[in-house]
């Protein structure tokens, strides 16, 4: 790849307060080399000139589904593992466009790993994409929201979802997914807006029953990733050791106050509230969904506000694939107008992200790093709308966009 170096107008690092700039940036192979307000000049070094840009550690999205498509879920849950995996890998080149150099998926549903496939073909450099950290599937109690049989009848045994009932059904699943490729364990332990059949007002694991769960990712090493919807499952969860609570619709602020303490992360997905506010409004939410939401809408944007006031570590999520992924990057203007400031939205997409995935060579701006960088034209502290404008992606020492029209390389 050979060294580039890059003519910033401004820099977040993705841990500082403020922007910091002009700097320039060496990047050498796949790692930042040097930053400072001048830098060393290889021979023959290309020099992108991004002095009317911030430039921004890679944005990390810790909630997709690229291999699930919430507007034909029942019949695209039946296409082959194949055909999903070869999906997800067009869904994830086009959202790196965006800026999103590192996705977590948050679980398939199939009878296979296509997501793990993915993450190691692009790993391996079979494919070019985005850095790709999964929980291979989503584990449920039977009636849960990862159980989609009711879109199927009972008349139907579909093996597309990951259902246990009892002990030692519940400590297969997670073997199954350490044994297999999963970064991360995935579970439910309420219902959902989407799925058939549940209440995401209701907790559907009994206590004995997650924490069993998570005691054997805990044992083979495994974070734990909860979908939770009411204040009592995001208790459950964090009593149970969940390292992130993923939506937290309907949290309160005594569970609020249990995950600060805990150290939790939330992933609040806030855009997917306002995509299905919108559903709602034009008619077009899934029948499943609207008895549900139409409850609940009122209550998860107060939740989302007291998320935003309190001092609880957020990650940035969005759970594309359950909308567009075209909208992903809006994430930060919502959760702007739920509260947070552009700084925090910025840093729960950056740094705070990069800890709640344990890789710290990814979110931050430093010399050693992996050269994941994207610029915007504009100040996004000053106007976090700016994130929606990104016009250069760098991951890992290739460009793969640029408003000079000259990458190393391209999707």
């Amino acid at each position: 790849m050979g060294a580039c170096v890059l003519l910033c107008g401004g820099m977040f690092d993705g841990v500082a307060d403020h922007l910091s700039g002009p700097v320039e940036i060496l990047v050498e192979d796949d790692r930042i080399a040097q930053i400072g307000p001048t830098v060393r000049h290889p021979p023959d070094v290309q020099t992108i000139d991004l002095s009317g840009h911030t430039v921004s550690p890679g944005f990390i999205d810790c909630h997709v589904h690229l291999t699930m498509d919430a507007a034909d879920l029942a019949r695209q849950t039946l296409a082959s593992s194949a055909t999903k995996a070869l999906k997800g890998l067009s869904i994830a080149r086009e959202y790196m466009r965006y800026g999103f150099t590192t996705l977590r998926d948050m679980g398939c549903v199939d009878p296979d790993f296509p997501t793990v496939d993915l993450r190691n073909a692009l790993a391996a450099g079979l494919v070019e994409g985005p850095r790709l950290v999964v929980a291979a599937h989503i584990i449920s109690s039977s009636a849960g929201h990862g159980d989609l049989r009711g879109f199927y009848g009972p008349r139907w045994d579909i093996p597309v979802s990951a259902i246990a009932d009892d002990a030692g059904a519940i400590k297969a699943l997670v073997r199954r997914e350490h044994a297999f490729g999963s970064d991360w364990i995935k579970t439910t332990n309420t219902g959902g807006y989407f799925s058939p059949g549940d209440d995401p007002a209701r907790v559907t694991w009994f206590d004995d029953e997650m924490n069993l769960l998570a005691a054997t990712a805990r044992q083979l090493g495994m974070p734990v990733a909860v979908h939770t919807g009411a204040a009592d499952g995001c208790r459950q969860a964090i009593r149970a050791g969940a390292r992130s609570l993923e939506h937290a619709y309907l949290i309160d602020a005594e569970a609020l106050a249990m995950a600060e303490r805990a150290g939790a992360w939330l992933v609040p997905t806030m855009q997917m509230t306002q995509e299905d506010l919108h559903a709602l409004h034009e008619h077009t939410l899934p029948c499943q969904a609207i008895w549900k939401f139409s409850r609940d809408s009122g209550s998860i944007v107060e939740s989302q506000r007291l998320i935003a006031q309190s001092r609880v570590k957020i990650a940035y999520g969005t759970d594309c694939g359950m909308f567009p992924f075209s909208h992903g990057i809006l994430e930060f203007q919502a959760m702007v107008a739920a509260g947070l400031t552009p700084l925090r939205a910025l840093k729960a997409a950056t740094s705070v992200a990069a800890e709640l995935l344990g890789q710290d060579d990814i979110g931050v701006l430093a010399a050693g790093k992996h050269a994941d960088i994207v610029a915007m034209p504009g100040d996004p502290l000053a106007d976090i709308g700016v994130t929606a404008r990104v016009d250069f992606v760098m991951k890992s020492g290739r460009i793969y966009r640029s408003p000079q029209r000259t990458p190393a390389t391209s999707l």
